[in-house]
């Protein structure tokens, strides 16, 4: 459906609404390009994919790395409009910054190496709107695995809300993950 573009103080208005709002335990709730996303728990085999990249960028990596699932991070929507509230499955960023530490359940994005997706009910928010948002807040690396089409993206050089460059391989097959990561993503358990 059709509607105006939402003023400065129509998005006021809407950050206030999503920031007051009390979702149901387990569920999320976002706040992406100007629209309200309430997601519910993910099923199991959305979790042993964030597993599976968990444990590898933790055993392999070239730098040590800290892990937050479903940390809510702020970044720029664009000209005068409200930041947009994401929450990756997975946000990736180096121990030596402490970067969850003390953070605010809001934080901004500086410090971020990797986000990582894993697609679910709505494939598209991740494929496109997320993918933009990242690269919006200056994150590195998006790494999305996309169960309907069996396959693994990484993107990479953000500039100008997009990333300009990305790679795209099916399960079984290995990614490479640029520094600070430094090694190729094992993928055969996706499949």
């Amino acid at each position: 459906m059709a509607h105006e573009p939402l003023t400065q103080d129509h998005d006021h208005v809407l950050l206030e609404g999503f920031l007051a709002l009390d979702t149901p335990e387990g569920f999320r709730a976002e706040l992406i390009e100007g629209e309200i996303v309430v997601t519910p728990p993910p099923d199991g085999d959305h979790e042993d994919h964030i597993n599976v990249i968990l444990k590898q960028v933790i055993r392999k990596s070239a730098a040590d790395m800290d892990f937050s699932g479903n940390k809510g991070l702020t970044v720029p929507r664009g000209g005068l409009c409200v930041r947009n509230h994401v929450i990756p499955d997975g946000t990736f960023a180096p121990t030596e910054l402490e970067l969850f530490r003390g953070a605010e359940p809001w934080m901004p994005c500086e410090g971020v190496s990797m986000v990582a997706e894993v697609t679910s009910t709505k494939p598209d928010r991740d494929r496109k709107a997320k993918r933009h948002c990242y690269a919006r807040g200056g994150i590195p690396l998006y790494l999305l695995v996309d169960r309907d089409n069996s396959d693994v993206t990484l993107f990479s050089d953000p500039e100008n809300g997009d990333y300009r460059q990305h790679v795209t391989v099916p399960f079984g097959k290995q990614p490479d993950l640029p520094a600070p990561f430094s090694f190729a993503l094992e993928t055969t358990r996706f499949v």
